[in-house]
């Protein structure tokens, strides 16, 4: 399936060469006409409309906020917008792009397809906010933001070599789950901390979670290891770099464990939100 964005500047794609050759990232030069716009308009929502809307939106509480929580609450917003973004992308290619859907597992190591890209594209675009943001206001986020932005772009462009491609969009619906994070921390900060709203969105956030994050992000990265075994035991005309495959896996492995933490922590963390009181339980008892 062709990349349905509009084709690439042929200025951009001369500028973006030598650096595409330097990093062995032969597709990078056909979608960096995605990854700077996508770039530019996380950084305008988050400088310009997110101030603005959630000033709106929440007017007793956003102007009210410190220099650090309205950075952080602006980072949820651009967050929110990507998430619901790059979701319903990813998606609608899963869905209507055929040529996918026929891989053998060398293309879906070595594949790929415009479709595909584009998703990627967008994606590193806002990797890539997302590290510059983490480093601009590093004391807000901390170095684990940073370092978590860091690989994620690093993973993301590694697809335009092209790399298992086939799974980093599978991958991407991680994102599902995000959302509904981002409406749980919303809810606290609007004073909603123990609300109906918070049980069902909380509700909805493990669900998800669990769902895109643990059992279709575990099933997928199983496959994932399978293809790569393949193309590292049958090399043929396109073997795998030994370097490529352990950062790969050590990467997704890592991310993986990190979800079955952030799972736990996410259940003791919304379970919290609806103790009730000791002196409540022993009033009821009386």
């Amino acid at each position: 399936m062709r990349d349905p964005f509009f084709r690439p500047p042929a200025l951009l794609v001369k500028a973006a060469q030598p650096l595409a050759q330097s990093l062995a990232l032969k597709t990078l030069p056909l979608h960096v006409h995605e990854i700077l716009p996508a770039f530019c308009i996380y950084e305008f929502i988050n400088r310009m409309v997110s101030p603005y809307v959630s000033a709106r939106l929440a007017p007793k509480t956003y102007p009210q906020l410190s220099r650090k929580a309205k950075i952080n609450w602006n980072v949820h917003f651009v967050s929110m917008v990507q998430s619901c973004f790059i979701n319903t992308l990813a998606l609608w290619v899963i869905y209507a792009d055929k040529e996918r859907m026929q891989m053998s597992w060398k293309e879906r190591v070595w594949g790929y397809t415009g479709a595909g890209g584009m998703v990627q594209s967008f994606a590193a675009g806002y990797f890539a906010w997302d590290l510059f943001a983490s480093a601009q206001d590093i004391d807000v986020h901390g170095p684990g933001a940073l370092a978590h932005a860091a690989s994620a772009l690093a993973v993301s462009m590694m697809g335009f070599r092209p790399f298992v491609n086939y799974y980093g969009l599978n991958l991407i619906l991680y994102e599902l789950s995000t959302p509904f994070l981002n409406i749980h921390w919303w809810l606290d900060k609007t004073g909603m901390t123990g609300s109906t709203l918070q049980l069902v969105n909380g509700i909805a956030l493990l669900t998800t979670f669990g769902c895109s994050r643990l059992i279709w992000g575990t099933y997928q990265n199983y496959r994932m290891y399978t293809d790569i075994w393949r193309a590292v035991q049958n090399p043929g005309e396109l073997p795998v770099p030994s370097w490529l495959a352990i950062a790969y896996l050590a990467s997704t492995t890592a991310l993986s464990g990190l979800n079955f933490y952030w799972f736990g922590k996410m259940v003791q963390a919304v379970a919290k939100r609806f103790e009730k009181p000791n002196g409540t339980q022993a009033n009821k008892k009386k």
